[in-house]
């Protein structure tokens, strides 16, 4: 059996590879917005996509990490993902989520239930 104590510390350290992807692909996107004559609307499937992976990555990491219960912990990544962004939406700028902000969301937390199924077992495989 493993200790929630293992299992925090996957989800914190898949959270941190989270956000630091997510801010290295904004200062991509924002470099190219800035310095070519693309516009914001030419990337919004690549960013929907580079988000999705992201989140997928995550949840790898947390299952890998967990060692066991994958779906768990790739979706205790995703929900604390999205409760991060929901506070930083509200508190920020007095907004809550609307419906396609969920979807995606709740898509998110589906990508990163199925990384981190994939993250034990391929953790599993190697033992």
């Amino acid at each position: 059996m493993n200790e929630p104590k293992q299992v925090g510390k996957g989800i914190l350290y898949s959270l941190a590879v989270i956000f630091a992807l997510m801010f290295a692909g904004s200062l991509v996107i924002s470099l190219l917005l800035t310095f070519t004559s693309l516009t914001e609307s030419s990337f919004s499937w690549f960013i929907t996509a580079i988000s999705f992976i992201t989140l997928f990555i995550g949840g790898f990491i947390a299952g890998g990490k967990s060692k066991e219960k994958g779906w768990l912990s790739g979706g205790l990544t995703a929900l604390c993902f999205s409760l991060t962004v929901l506070l930083f939406q509200y508190l920020g700028f007095g907004e809550a989520f609307n419906l396609k902000q969920l979807l995606y969301h709740s898509g998110f937390l589906g990508v990163s239930m199925l990384g981190g199924i994939f993250g034990v077992n391929l953790q599993g495989s190697r033992a």
